[in-house]
């Protein structure tokens, strides 16, 4: 199953760290954060990746262009043919990437539309964010999806209460959708789903600006099309300066809680 990844937005509300960076190369360690929720979807055995790009694009192309080169030691032999002997240990990715320029200021909505052709026939795909880390078990995720044939399932996760929250029945079904609200209990949408290609009817191709989390979502879920998986796990995503601290420091500590063990 293929990896949606929205990594095209601007992150302004974290420029303070490094305002040269697109959000998803912001480093957590030695690596940028999309690298790590890459890593999550690759060491489940899903390693075909689509990036929905936008806001400096080419810094995201130029990591993965330039991957060995970048997390190696190696010499070049200019006298040798411009030989090159890398020296570290660490492998190569063994991973399938396809990188689409969805639009410097497309809304997440519009930039999934505009990855249709790359999903093909395939009959589900996943989507995510490129700035958001967990330890769910995503071939539960996959199996939840699978079994109850609705178009869209949300990990469902509880964090401080500033993201979307989800409103669910007693089967887990979602009956509303709302992009963070002032105020919410519950779980809230973490940013991991599966999706039926189905959900592309519910976005206007011929759009820009159009939110995946405002008309489509709530719409999928007023039609009882959406549903929920609980993670009562670790999730963390990283929006703020306050946000990337933490993270590093888990990493730092060896308690990067997304990392399999």
């Amino acid at each position: 199953m293929k990896v949606v990844i929205l990594c095209g937005g601007k992150g302004t509300r974290i420029r303070d760290v490094n305002e040269d960076l697109p959000k998803p190369m912001v480093p957590i360690g030695n690596h940028p954060i999309i690298w790590h929720v890459m890593k999550t979807y690759a060491n489940f055995g899903y390693k075909e990746f689509i990036l929905c790009l936008g806001y400096k694009a080419e810094i995201i192309k130029n990591f993965f262009l330039n991957y060995r080169s970048l997390t190696n030691d190696f010499t070049i032999d200019f006298n040798n043919n411009d030989q090159i002997s890398f020296h570290s240990k660490q492998t190569s990715l063994d991973w399938k990437i396809t990188f689409v320029n969805t639009g410097l200021d497309t809304l997440t909505g519009s930039r999934v539309s505009k990855i249709r052709p790359y999903i093909k026939e395939d009959k589900n795909f996943m989507l995510t964010y490129g700035d958001g880390l967990s330890d769910v078990n995503i071939p539960n995720l996959e199996s939840f999806h699978l079994n109850h044939g609705k178009i869209i399932t949300v990990c469902g996760v509880h964090p401080p209460g500033r993201f979307g929250e989800l409103e669910i029945n007693q089967h887990n079904q979602i009956t509303e959708f709302n992009e963070k609200p002032q105020t919410t209990s519950g779980r809230i949408s973490g940013g991991f789903f599966v999706c039926q290609n189905s959900i592309f009817k519910y976005l206007d191709k011929h759009q820009d600006n159009e939110t995946l989390e405002a008309e489509p979502m709530r719409k999928i879920a007023r039609d009882g099309e959406m549903m929920m998986y609980p993670h009562d796990g670790f999730w963390q995503c990283m929006d703020t300066r306050r946000d990337y601290e933490l993270l590093n420091k888990l990493y730092a500590d060896n308690e990067a809680h997304w990392i399999k063990q």
